[in-house]
């Protein structure tokens, strides 16, 4: 609980000063952007405005200014405190970033209340703007609380660009795209290629394909096509293609994923390991500092304890390779108490168990958590919850497809997260876009397949 409380006009002295810093976000700048209707370039963190290359992210001047007001409005005079006038000279630049001092100070006293500040803003190279505010003061030392003002959360996806920043530079990833016959199954494989994520060869009908990139618009020029209009033995051309070398990851286009899995999971000449296939969602959930994974919610319809401990053990690599040290695995079922009477529950004890006892390796493993206590430090206290995962789960494993399904998709259009997909527990990922994705998830998907292929070295031909 944070209370505000007002000096009133009769407790003012000339001297008097406040002050306090703020970080000048990326956010900040895209909700005065909003806000304020100016969407000018040079204020938009991700656009060039002068087209020098560089993005500029300038934040405007009167959100600077605004900080004043912050200063005035909460803590000198603070709350009850109305402008009459503000006098600025703009002497600098302020730049996503950098962390500002806003400072007031009382100079002078005047009739009905008013007051006569002087006011400054700082950054790290010298002040950005001074000036003069006249105000009209509280009349009573009144208090406010601000738990209750509603919050933000800009829909950005900060994570996801920094995947595509960590992917771009690697050397591009040869992948067979199986049948890439329709518009958007096409340009997820050219997005890909524009960024430098994938080298993609092309297996499927061909007539379909080149009539797909027509009507999409993209350039396939140079991307070698098998042609093979069946899409099962397309599937069969593609998983032989990784063993001939040609390629390290495989993409799926136009067909269905039974289908793919199918050549996938053959004894003989697919791309079996020792481990399940499982599908992971890697999301990027707007107002969340770090990366989600979702499984499994696509391929393992009611997964019994061996297929978790591969469901498990899956997505902590995946999470590894992208960076995250020690991934937190929350296991989920509907309460966060072993109770026999709902299987989920006993899963989860004996996985929580199986990580401590080195059988699941490389993540903090914790269950059974309910949805909530999982994923809110706040709701995990309220139930005495006090592990290290518990409200800070970066793995969420549901108990079923059911139940993975629907969370990611309530959290890809309820909460607007942007959702990347890749099947994992074969020997290269498989990448798994949908209809329904638009272009920074389709990028996302083969950025999360270059990254676990480059860490562990299947762009050096060492297959797991």
């Amino acid at each position: 609980m944070t209370i505000l409380t007002a000096t009133p006009y009769d407790a003012l002295e000339p001297g008097m000063e406040a002050t306090t810093t703020r970080l000048v976000r990326a956010d900040d700048l895209y909700v005065f952007a909003h806000a304020s209707g100016n969407v000018n370039p040079m204020h938009l963190p991700a656009y060039d405005g002068d087209g020098d290359g560089t993005p500029e992210a300038v934040a405007p001047s009167a959100w600077v200014a605004a900080l004043i007001s912050g200063v005035l409005g909460n803590q000198l005079p603070g709350p009850g405190t109305l402008y009459l006038a503000q006098e600025l000279a703009f002497t600098g630049r302020a730049h996503a970033g950098e962390t500002l001092t806003v400072s007031v100070r009382v100079e002078a006293k005047g009739p009905g209340r008013e007051v006569l500040l002087s006011t400054r803003v700082d950054g790290p190279s010298g002040p950005v703007c001074t000036g003069t505010a006249r105000v009209r003061a509280p009349d009573a030392a009144r208090s406010f609380d601000i738990t209750g003002v509603p919050g933000l959360t800009v829909q950005s996806h900060a994570n996801f660009d920094r995947l595509l920043a960590r992917a771009e530079p690697l050397p591009p990833m040869p992948t067979v795209v199986v049948c890439p016959e329709s518009p958007d199954a096409v340009m997820g494989a050219i997005l890909g290629r524009d960024h430098t994520l994938i080298d993609p060869l092309f297996v499927g009908a061909r007539a379909k394909i080149e009539a797909a990139a027509a009507e999409a618009g993209a350039d396939i020029a140079g991307i070698e096509i098998v042609d093979i209009p069946d899409h099962r033995a397309a599937a069969l051309r593609s998983v032989a293609l990784v063993h001939e070398g040609r390629a390290r990851a495989v993409m799926k286009g136009h067909l269905h994923t039974d289908q793919l899995l199918h050549a996938i999971l053959k004894k003989e000449g697919g791309l079996r390991t020792n481990r399940r296939l499982s599908h992971v969602f890697v999301m990027d959930v707007p107002g969340l500092d770090h990366l989600l994974f979702v499984t499994d919610a696509a391929i393992n319809i009611a997964p019994d304890l061996e297929c978790k401990v591969s469901i498990v053990q899956n997505a902590i690599d995946l999470a590894l390779s992208l960076g995250i040290e020690t991934p937190k695995v929350g296991i989920l079922s509907a309460v966060e108490t072993v109770t026999p009477s709902i299987p989920s529950t006993l899963d989860a004890a004996i996985l929580s168990k199986m990580a401590d006892r080195g059988q699941i390796t490389g993540g903090l493993v914790d269950g059974p958590l309910a949805m909530d206590n999982a994923v809110d430090l706040g709701a995990a206290r309220t139930k005495g919850l006090t592990g290290l995962v518990a409200g800070r789960a970066e793995i969420l494993v549901a108990p079923n497809l059911e139940a993975g399904n629907m969370i990611a998709k309530e959290l890809t259009f309820l909460a607007h997260a942007a959702a990347a997909g890749v099947v994992m527990g074969a020997q290269v990922p498989v990448i798994l876009t949908s209809r329904a994705d638009d272009d920074r998830a389709r990028l996302a998907s083969c950025a999360v397949a270059a990254l676990y292929a480059h860490d562990r070295g299947v762009l050096a031909g060492l297959v797991p």
